[in-house]
């Protein structure tokens, strides 16, 4: 019996990954799908028709699935490994924790990009010197100590449990972790999802560029250049928007 059950969470275990992936997937084609609802509207943006506000937490929920499962792989494994030998609650709880984070940040999202897309529509510079503005400030971002705290932590998922793992037995303990590590999460990269706002929550091109850029910054050995890479390119595309901000029709 205790073979057989050893042998139920290995497969287990072999088959996150490609859950987790799964679930990415579906968020990209649920992003893809309302990214066809936007109709194109005199201005730069390309703004969409009016969105509700649950309809929007709906499309929130969909990118950051998209965008960030994929880049948490190896904490949610590393959990996983802990919940097979008991020591730790299901690995649902530890995710609904992580999920909770990104979905409140959508609260304000919603509002900063219907003003966005007010602004949009009315053709106005000021959304290219927006864009250039957040892109500069997540240029300065990309080498501040907390961005290097919050990104060494999100690639040390090992130091992460050595550090936080109490009483992760209880349900509220493991989704309280998943909430601290969602924290982390967005300290590492919410300069990055400002820039996706700055430039049209759902267009498709930025979410897949940033989602790359989350995911080489955590996943490869050389994360921590790649962050220094992005923000000189982010301040230099930074600058020269706001000396042009109507060339940020270029891009949306």
């Amino acid at each position: 019996m205790a073979s057989e059950e050893v042998s139920v969470k290995r497969s287990r275990s072999e088959l996150l990954p490609f859950a987790l992936m799964a679930f990415s997937g579906v968020g990209w084609w649920l992003s893809i799908s309302m990214a066809r609802d936007y109709r194109p509207m005199a201005g730069m943006g390309g703004a969409m028709v009016a969105m509700s506000l649950s309809s929007f937490l709906f499309a929130w929920i969909a990118m950051m699935s998209a965008m960030m499962l994929p880049s948490i792989l190896p904490v949610v494994r590393l959990y996983e490994r802990a919940a097979n030998r008991g020591s730790v609650a299901g690995v649902p709880y530890f995710l609904a924790g992580y999920a909770v984070v990104w979905s409140i940040i959508g609260l304000p999202v919603y509002f900063i990009w219907r003003n966005l897309d007010q602004l949009a529509t009315a053709a106005s510079p000021i959304v290219g010197r927006i864009a250039g503005a957040t892109l500069i400030a997540a240029a300065v971002y990309q080498f501040t100590p907390m961005k290097l705290a919050c990104l060494r932590h999100c690639r040390s998922p090992m130091n992460f449990f050595m550090q936080y793992a109490t009483n992760l037995r209880q349900r509220s303990g493991a989704m309280i972790l998943g909430a601290r590590h969602g924290l982390y999460c967005l300290g590492c990269c919410w300069m990055l999802i400002a820039v996706l706002v700055a430039f049209g929550t759902m267009q498709l091109a930025w979410m897949a560029g940033v989602s790359v850029v989350i995911f080489l910054e955590r996943a490869t050995p050389f994360g921590e250049k790649i962050a220094q890479i992005i923000g000189v390119v982010s301040f230099l595309f930074g600058v020269w928007l706001l000396i042009a901000p109507t060339n940020v029709g270029l891009f949306t």
